[in-house]
């Protein structure tokens, strides 16, 4: 069950699903780029459906710390937390679902806020991700946001009969203390 608390930056909201969400999703083309930097095949891309749109959504209301995102009044997007408490971390990822917020520093903002709930409410010490090493974007969005290189997994991921790399990055506790001054300020509601 989904418990992500509201947040607010100076563009976007992360906030938990509603109906409305599930045309906002159906109503954005299919996108070639979007399928390939999600590891997706894009020999086949078939057209959303309302069933489809409809387990999009779902899916985020079924994850504990799971937002959707809204950029000037729509969904655009989601960003997801997965905590391991034993261990004190979590898995970092984000999507925008929608080409035309491309471009925009929109994923900046997003890591910014995210990694300020982690650390600053959650007390997390470490928070890390994968990338496939082609996204580019991703890439210099999460490096922007303090995220480190660790390393790779060589050739993980079989994408269109292509043996594909993940970067997997992380930031700890104190190298987010080290540079949150220069983040957007997230407001938090309850």
């Amino acid at each position: 069950m989904n418990e992500a608390p509201l947040i607010q930056g100076n563009r976007v909201i992360l906030r938990q699903p509603v109906d409305s969400d599930i045309m906002d999703y159906l109503n954005v083309e299919p996108n070639k780029e979007l399928v390939r930097m999600y590891g997706g095949d894009t020999r086949n891309i078939e057209p959303k459906t309302l069933e489809k749109a409809k387990k999009f959504i779902e899916a985020i209301r079924a994850n504990k710390l799971e937002w959707c995102v809204e950029f000037e009044g729509r969904c655009v997007g989601q960003a997801r937390l997965t905590v391991n408490e034993i261990d004190n971390r979590a898995r970092y990822a984000v999507g925008l679902f929608d080409p035309s917020v491309w471009g925009k520093g929109l994923g900046t903002e997003i890591t910014q806020l995210v990694l300020q709930y982690a650390f600053d409410v959650l007390h997390l010490h470490r928070v890390d991700l994968r990338v496939l090493e082609y996204n580019k974007r991703a890439i210099r969005c999460y490096e922007k946001c303090g995220f480190v290189r660790e390393g790779v997994e060589r050739e993980g991921a079989l994408i269109e009969g292509k043996y594909e790399t993940d970067v997997l990055m992380s930031i700890l506790d104190r190298e987010y203390n080290s540079i949150k001054h220069t983040f957007v300020r997230m407001r938090l509601h309850n």
